[in-house]
């Protein structure tokens, strides 16, 4: 499965099979959450095996069941670590999707267990990331066109039209969907709008658009 069509497949789920990740899937998810960890700083963990995060009662809030495998998103405290976490965060996320299993981003209704995962002094958990699979693969939800998120000046290249929509495909806190893509040349700014968790959903629609839009035709603003 290509990335392109990873995002296109993904989707939010929050009921899970009562069923141990495939040994070959395991292995391929933790290196591939090593190598994220070794290119950004981060300190993600896969978590197997650990209910409790996900049977109190905000996880019932949440609708979340048979959740027992989650990624713990850690890092280092830094004004960029919560856009970092995004990234990196949704590049594992599709990387579960190539690999034929289903995730859900998870800020608050989840408890925190500190012996299932480290953080390490001047670290901090930002969210965890609900893996495993499904008992189904979710649906997508109405969200804004891609003239609401964007700022160019006709004709839009149609790489840029193409980041666009893959980024209105990243999932983001309650959907909000508060970025915006501006279009100077081949320079483009991404700009988080306000709102819960804004910056990790900047980060998550930043790789989407990369996807979407190709890394070769446009290099991001300082």
């Amino acid at each position: 499965m290509e990335l392109s069509e990873a995002i296109q497949k993904r989707h939010s789920v929050r009921s899970y099979e009562d069923r141990e990740i495939e040994k070959g899937t395991r292995d391929a998810l933790e290196e591939f959450i090593r190598q994220c960890n070794q290119e950004s700083g981060l300190h993600m963990q896969l978590v197997l095996n650990e209910p409790k995060a996900f049977s109190g009662i905000m996880a019932h809030y949440g609708k979340f069941s048979g959740v027992k495998n989650y990624i713990a998103v850690v890092g280092k405290k830094s004004p960029n670590l919560e856009e970092t976490c995004g990234y990196y965060g949704e590049k594992v996320v599709l990387k579960a999707q190539q690999l034929g299993l289903n995730t859900c981003w998870v800020a608050l209704t989840y408890s925190k267990v500190k012996t299932a995962f480290q953080v390490n002094s001047g670290e901090k958990l930002c969210l965890v990331i609900a893996v495993g699979y499904g008992t189904a693969q979710g649906c997508s939800h109405r969200g804004k066109q891609p003239q609401d998120v964007m700022q160019a000046t006709a004709p839009v290249p149609e790489w840029f039209q193409k980041g666009v929509e893959a980024a209105l495909l990243a999932p983001t806190a309650i959907n909000q969907q508060k970025f915006t893509f501006v279009l100077d040349g081949k320079t483009v700014s991404a700009k988080a709008g306000r709102g819960f968790y804004s910056k990790i959903d900047l980060g998550i629609a930043k790789y989407h658009f990369e996807i979407g839009a190709g890394k070769e035709n446009f290099r991001w603003a300082p």
